[in-house]
């Protein structure tokens, strides 16, 4: 697969270097400021540039000519900067899609920091003059409110709780096989709910042209430090969590990240208090007073993050541990940490290193009169910008060409192959190569072998593996136990593919139909989350020419074989690096990484492979360039057809024309519904095999049309197949009818069983060592009736499965479904109405004999306080996870939203106390609960057995619930209905893309619930609400007769668990009152059921 600018590819680096133990910087010679350090949070930043762009080094040099200088003075009508009647005129000289409704403008402030403004006016009919008003009656009121709410601390994120938030379609490969179980869904919910915060709200984002590079090399992680700490109060809003309860008050978030050469900061809000906010926001780099009160929490901030990152591979950091760098060793050796920020931020937060994108439904005049006022006097200290362009080939060093044994912390095998080369190599094509998964390809003969289950080849893009010294392309696969045994013949694969590119040279159709996808998706291309968009134009202003702003990172314009054959010159076996993960190393490795303790070996080449190397090695007959592709689609007719459902005995069938997006695209969405999968575990698990062995099986076919932007996913359900498959609607149909044929005819060799088999016993493995997702799976087992725990599957795969079971279960699989569709887009009623066809013809089924419900029956909980402890199942692990859930009962969406509002109340406050004054820990947060219909609230912590037993982070959590209930008590009518009217508000926005529609249609088709109008319902209720409303409801449900469930998974440390379930180290002596849960099974047995419910209405 091509690595293209996303979260995974952030990872798929970090599979291949970091788990081979951080240190391979010392290995090879680089000092620390190497590495990306908040990529848990940080955006993939696109620096490669394209061929026939000219490499940027100095967005002055190109920019400054035809910059813009906005000023203003005391007549601004007159002044140069302004557009007088062309309020909104923006500039031509930005290239940008003709379906971006979006108007874009350029300007340089007097102080340096330039800017790009954007301006969207899309859906704004008829709303001006109403919301002129509204601005016009928030001002009045603003005048009115106390000025103690002043701004200061860092919000945290919520991305940082839901893990990779990656869309369906666009994440990148795992490692693991896809088990979409649902007991891990809340993980994905949380990343919805993020989501749902911030479409379509009024964003800004600040990239400062400095990071890790610039650490001092006695204070390392300095730079990551500074982008904590800067929002610890300001001069103008001197208090320290002040801008975070602004910001939550009025329905917005903020983020942080920091990379090797570039730190980003970014926010939204709604559009009302935009202005306000943009001004709380700016003084953090005016003035910012970093609280020297504020180092000891925000050090145990950072330490948290990087503990909880420690034991995951995907989200593993690169520095040093910074509760160690920042607190203890600055101490220790006489250094005062608060004056060092303070001489960083003067001398790097500059605003001529600053590059600032504003997105919001105003003009553009009005925005850069709004930026011009505010962000002028962000100070501009005349020094030059670091430039590291001389420190080239750090990997110039004996330590890099060798084959690195490195002991993973999760089950997996992995060889990735590695290339240094010089800064900005225009290596993309190569990339596209090299990643691709059709026939002829590497992939494709690996899989054939057995010895491979998934590839990436090509650039990640980040700080670390794309900057101004160098860039590194690498070729990562994913091997199977067999691949394993085979891993050097595995890297010669690779090298012969290379070889025959070396040898034929660059091929200009290739280039052609790259060109042609990426134009087409460019042409078409759907809105994006505004703050993410934001996002990636700061750091694009960083990289790109003006005119390239927008398409520096989308289009190719020229092939250049030049270029493309001298990158492709360097990537010989000679000049590689090896990295081999897997566990069976573990007793070949001898030497252990400093900071996480990662086992490894170094060693040599076996010399036979060497000398093959070395020599003229012959091609491999099987490895060929890609065939010319039939899914690229060239017509794209924009047409618009009425709505029209169909109902049939053996599925139904939901169709919608897009009317408001009008892009050539549709989505083609079914659920193949089966009663057999949740009889047995064993059943479960045979379904998760049949879906990762269709997938294995339509990867070659399917990969030239995912190459063409037609996706698919297939999605082992807990109660049936789900089939999604996107793109340009004028070849959609082949790829549906493909994925259908494969369902339909679906086989498996006993080798490929075999494979996926393994594979998938270490993908349970890594669900159950990860402390988050375990506490899911547990309090899931203890609420929903009939669930089968990841520890069942895993048993039952291991007891032995076979081909002749998998093969029998599908036969009974497709004999009696019911299908539920939905088709929305660029279609026809017609066209859709055959997808349904083709369906139930393929397969041949009959239909179920009664209506099956697709989600669990849950059970009652008991009254009182219940208590369920495990151990985390990752020895050596310190995280814990402490969950206290609420459980409410079968209720209305009028509570469903009554709960969402208590829930967003409670958000900021629960933040400050738990994680800002009682330093528990970096994931702190509470969320609503909708567990198989039955609504609930919980709060989490995520916390460690090293600094607390986990019963006392209970009672906090006990604690704060209680003083959040006088909190509520006491809150102003005022308040109340500003938190109503910023929920209404995020209910409000509208989708910015075909896909979210989509996504928010589909779940309600795949739940059964066909609430597709939910948020005017919802907004209705809201509308209702009064401030005893949310009071009464917290009460009822946290008094004496509530019905409570706590989960600890309790890490490794002074306060681990001991045999008997007791924790060690001191006795919280809060238990007494606790009820535990010691046989989840032998507890829920004697519970009552509550009915199957939806929230409908």
């Amino acid at each position: 697969m091509l690595r293209r600018v996303t979260v995974a590819a952030v990872c798929a680096t970090r599979r291949k270097l970091c788990e081979a133990g951080q240190e391979l910087t010392a290995f090879w010679g680089i000092k620390e400021r190497g590495w990306c350090e908040d990529s848990a949070a940080a955006r993939p930043f696109p620096i490669l540039a394209m061929p026939g762009r000219n490499n940027v080094n100095s967005m002055d040099r190109i920019l400054g000519e035809n910059s813009r200088i906005a000023r203003l003075e005391a007549d601004e009508s007159e002044e140069e900067g302004w557009r007088g009647s062309l309020s909104n005129a923006g500039d031509p000289e930005i290239i940008q899609s003709p379906r971006d409704p979006k108007q874009y403008r350029y300007i340089k402030l007097q102080n340096g920091l330039q800017a790009l403004l954007i301006s969207d006016l899309s859906n704004m009919e008829g709303r001006e003059e109403e919301e002129e008003e509204e601005e016009e009656e928030k001002e009045v009121v603003l005048e009115e409110e106390d000025d103690d709410e002043a701004s200061g601390a860092e919000t945290q994120d919520d991305d940082e709780e839901s893990f990779d938030d990656e869309d369906e379609f666009d994440g990148e490969h795992d490692d693991d096989l896809d088990t979409e179980n649902n007991e891990l869904e809340e993980l994905e919910e949380r990343a919805e709910a993020r989501k749902k915060t911030t479409e379509k709200q009024s964003s800004v984002a600040l990239c400062v042209g400095v990071g890790s590079f610039t650490d001092p090399d006695d204070l390392p992680e300095l730079a990551h430090f500074l982008e904590h700490m800067v929002f610890m109060g300001c001069l103008k809003y001197p208090d320290e969590n002040g801008f975070d309860a602004f910001l939550r008050k009025h329905g917005g978030s903020d983020n942080a990240s920091t990379d090797c050469e570039r730190t980003v900061f970014q926010f939204d809000v709604q559009r009302k208090y935009f202005k306000e906010a943009l001004d709380r926001w700016a003084q953090f780099f005016i003035h910012s007073l970093m609280i020297r009160d504020s180092i000891d929490h925000e050090v145990e901030a950072v330490g948290s993050e990087y503990q909880l990152a420690r034991p995951s591979c995907a989200n593993r950091k690169e520095l040093l541990f910074g509760s160690l760098t920042l607190k203890h060793e600055p101490k220790k050796n006489n250094i005062d940490t608060h004056s060092r920020l303070k001489e960083f931020w003067t001398c790097y937060y500059s605003a001529h290193y600053m590059t600032l994108v504003i997105q919001s439904k105003e003009t553009l005049d009005t925005l850069e009169k709004w930026v011009t006022e505010i962000f002028s006097e962000i100070p501009n200290n005349g020094l030059p910008k670091p430039n590291f362009c001389h420190l080239t080939d750090p990997f110039d060093t004996p330590a890099f060409n060798k084959l690195y044994r490195v002991v993973p912390i999760r089950k997996i095998h992995a060889l990735t192959i590695t290339w240094a080369l010089p800064p900005q190599q225009q290596h993309y094509r190569i990339s596209w190569l090299a990643g691709h998964e059709g026939k002829g390809s590497i992939l494709s003969f690996l899989r054939k072998k057995c010895w491979a289950l998934a590839l990436f080849g090509g650039n990640g893009e980040t700080g670390f593996e794309q900057n101004s010294t160098y860039s590194v392309f690498s070729i990562s696969i994913t091997l199977t136990d067999e691949g394993y045994e085979h891993f050097y013949e595995v890297a010669y694969t690779a090298f012969q593919y290379l070889k025959m590119l070396q040898k034929l040279g660059p091929e200009k159709r290739i280039f052609e139909e790259i060109r042609k996808i990426e134009d087409n998706e460019f042409h078409y291309q759907e809105q994006t989350d505004p703050v993410e968009y934001v996002e990636n134009m700061c750091e694009n202003i960083q990289l790109y020419p003006l005119q390239d702003i927008l398409t520096g990172d989308q289009l190719l314009f020229e092939c250049n074989p030049e270029v493309i054959a001298e990158a492709l010159n360097q990537l010989v076996p000679q000049k590689a690096n090896f990295v081999l993960l897997s566990g069976a190393n573990g007793g070949k490795c001898d030497l252990k990484e400093k900071w996480f303790g990662t086992q490894y070996s170094i060693e040599d080449t076996e010399n036979s492979w060497a000398e093959l190397w070395n020599s003229n090695f012959e091609l491999n007959p099987d490895l060929r360039l890609p065939a010319e592709n039939k899914y690229i689609a060239f017509d794209c007719p924009e047409t618009g057809y009425p709505v029209k459902i169909v109902n049939t005995p053996q599925g139904c069938l939901w169709y919608k024309k897009d009317n408001k997006f009008k892009i050539p695209k549709a989505y083609i969405c079914f659920h193949l519904i089966l009663p057999l999968i949740q009889k047995y575990a064993a059943n479960v698990v045979l379904f998760d095999i049949f879906v990762n062995i269709l997938s294995h099986n339509l990867a070659e076919p399917a990969y030239e049309a995912d190459v063409a932007q037609l996706e698919y996913k297939l999605v082992a359900g807990e109660y049936g197949l789900v089939i999604r498959v996107k793109g340009f609607n004028h070849k959609l149909p082949l790829l549906f009818q493909l994925t259908i044929n494969y369902v339909a005819e679906f086989s498996s060799t006993p080798a490929v069983f075999t494979m996926i088999t393994e594979q998938l016993k270490k993908t349970y493995f890594n669900i159950l060592i990860k402390t988050e997702t375990l506490a899911i799976d547990v309090r899931l087992l203890i609420l929903e009736y009939a669930r089968w725990f990841v520890i069942d599957k895993y048993q039952a795969l291991m007891d032995g499965l076979t081909l002749e079971c998998l093969l029998s279960f599908i036969r009974e699989f497709k004999s009696q479904l019911f299908v539920e569709g939905l088709v929305q887009g660029n279609v026809t009623s017609t066209e859709s109405m055959d997808f349904m066809k083709y369906v139930v013809d393929k397969l041949n089924f009959m239909p179920l004999e009664q209506e099956m419900p697709v989600q669990f029956q849950v059970v009652e909980l008991p009254r009182g306080h219940h208590l369920c402890k495990v151990k985390a199942l990752k020895k050596g692990d310190a995280n814990s996870e402490v969950t206290v859930y609420y459980q409410s009962a079968t209720r209305s969406l009028r509570e469903c939203t009554l709960m969402e509002l208590l829930v967003m109340h409670m958000e900021e406050p629960c933040f400050d106390f738990l994680q800002t004054k009682q330093t528990l820990g970096y994931h702190v947060y509470p969320t609503c609960r909708n567990t198989s219909g039955i609504l609930g609230f919980s709060v989490t912590v995520g916390t460690q057995a090293t600094k607390y037993n986990s019963e006392v982070v209970d009672k906090k959590i006990e604690e704060f619930l209680s003083s959040f209930k006088e909190k509520i008590e006491n809150l102003t009518e005022e308040a109340f209905n500003t938190q109503v009217t910023a929920l209404i508000k995020l209910k409000e926005c509208e989708d910015t893309h075909l896909g979210e529609e989509v996504d928010r249609n589909w779940n309600e088709v795949v739940t059964q619930q066909y609430l597709f109008d939910c948020f005017a319902h919802e907004i209705e209720a809201l509308k209702s609400f009064s401030k005893s409303d949310l009071v009464n409801w917290f009460k009822a449900h946290r008094g004496p007769g509530s019905k409570m469930l706590s989960v600890h998974v309790v890490g490794y440390g002074k306060y681990q668990l001991e045999e008997d379930g007791t924790p060690s180290g001191e006795d919280s002596n809060y238990s007494y009152c606790i009820i535990p849960i010691t046989d989840i099974r032998a507890f829920t047995s004697t519970l009552n059921l509550l009915p199957y419910h939806k929230i409908v209405k």
